[in-house]
């Protein structure tokens, strides 16, 4: 496993912002973390990055895990190129070229300062600076945000492409469930800080309980796929892991 969370709670004070999580990502695989808004996704997701100190539970890591931050946090003033070699800062490689051959407007923009992009723009630089980091796992937080439907299925279609041409792991994290269910084959459902459902993305969009709340569908027979109250342990360890005290 790229990940394992276990049983991890975050409190802000005296409320409780994750409340048991446990889920885990594979090498290689596409993982959707989904919910609504305020249901502790981000939170979530700083947490792993290390943004965030847990109260208890544990995160391990086999590798680099390197976040696409919601809103895509650039630096106005900088350039794009600049933006990008940020990425970069934590190790020597600091060669564009292979993100120009993933995202060819950022060469033709490179001098541009970020504050002049579009927003479907500064995101292909908040993807490109995460990429610079040589990531094992790209955690993507609302990729989708604020932009139009056809950015946001030109962005997904390189994420995709990224993972399967570079066998990188990717978690998203989204609002935008049907986004996440096409793109991700395993899914997570976080509501109020707590699993709610998980499984394979296909069982979940037949669940009558995800169509109703997150597809714009009605409720029909069916049950949901909910998930454990704790996940199967995987033996090892790796890179970055740790457990929360």
């Amino acid at each position: 496993m790229i990940l394992e969370v276990r049983e991890l709670v975050v409190r802000y004070g005296q409320a409780t912002a994750l409340d048991g999580v446990s889920l885990e990502v594979g090498e290689g695989e596409m993982v959707a973390l989904v919910g609504p808004n305020g249901a502790g996704k981000t939170t979530l997701l700083n947490t792993i990055s290390g943004l965030i100190r847990p109260a208890s539970g544990s995160i391990r890591t086999a590798g680099r895990v390197v976040q696409v931050p919601e809103g895509r946090q650039l630096f106005g003033d900088m350039t794009v190129e600049d933006n990008l070699r940020l990425g970069a800062w934590r190790v020597r490689d600091r060669n564009l070229s292979h993100i120009y051959e993933l995202f060819p407007p950022l060469s033709e923009m490179r001098r541009r300062r970020a504050y002049t992009l579009s927003g479907g723009e500064q995101q292909m630089v908040a993807v490109g600076r995460a990429l610079m980091g040589g990531p094992q796992l790209l955690a993507v937080d609302e990729l989708s945000l604020g932009l139009a439907p056809l950015v946001v299925q030109n962005l997904a279609e390189h994420v995709v492409r990224l993972n399967r041409e570079s066998g990188m792991a990717v978690l998203l994290v989204e609002q935008n469930a049907r986004l996440a269910l096409d793109i991700c084959a395993r899914a997570y459902v976080l509501e109020a800080g707590r699993l709610a459902m998980a499984g394979q993305s296909a069982e979940l969009r037949r669940s009558p309980a995800v169509q109703a709340a997150y597809l714009g569908g009605a409720v029909g027979e069916g049950e949901a796929v909910r998930a454990p109250a704790t996940s199967p342990r995987t033996a090892g360890g790796g890179e970055g892991g740790g457990t929360a005290p």
